[in-house]
């Protein structure tokens, strides 16, 4: 019988062994590490008045105050390209670096005060709307409260004579 020899094969106990010492070793350190960044980012890069406050923080500058926060990103790009990160794995990294420098993400910001009738009206003409363009077997039990809906949509003030749906079942 012949024998294949194969090439040695570095056994899995020690690929994992090393996979976890990796793990290991960064865990709990990675946030720790952009937060050290993103405040060194801050102190070079942020304006502030004579009293020390910020006033405009670097991930907010535009045009040539932005010259060197533009320098040191494609600085932070080069690095992580060279260890071998793609491009959405960098962008997320320098999107974590402004979030531990105080960036607020942009689905979290507080705005101006919102108008709960507008927005209520707003969503039932999508509702109408959606009901109104499909067949009614295909949404039996939205055409089931059709009616309640116009009836709530002609409170609000919603034209309802533009809606074809729910007209019969009255």
């Amino acid at each position: 019988m012949e024998k294949t020899i194969i090439a040695n094969a570095i056994p899995l106990v020690i690929n994992l062994d090393n996979a976890r010492t990796a793990v290991v070793n960064v865990a709990g350190k990675t946030g720790e590490v952009i937060k050290t960044y993103g405040a060194a980012m801050c102190q070079a890069f942020n304006l502030t008045d004579p009293q020390g406050n910020v006033t405009t923080p670097w991930y907010d500058l535009k045009g040539k105050l932005a010259l060197g926060v533009k320098e040191e990103r494609a600085k932070f790009v080069g690095a992580m390209q060279s260890a071998g990160f793609e491009q959405g794995t960098i962008d997320v990294y320098w999107q974590r670096v402004k979030e531990a420098s105080g960036r607020v993400k942009t689905q979290n910001k507080v705005t101006g005060g919102i108008d709960v009738d507008a927005e209520n009206i707003k969503m039932l003409k999508s509702i109408l709307n959606r009901i109104d363009t499909v067949e009614p077997e295909k949404a039996p039990l939205s055409n089931k409260v059709v009616a309640l809906l116009l009836m709530a949509a002609d409170q609000m003030g919603i034209d309802t004579s533009a809606y074809a749906i729910g007209q019969d079942q009255e």
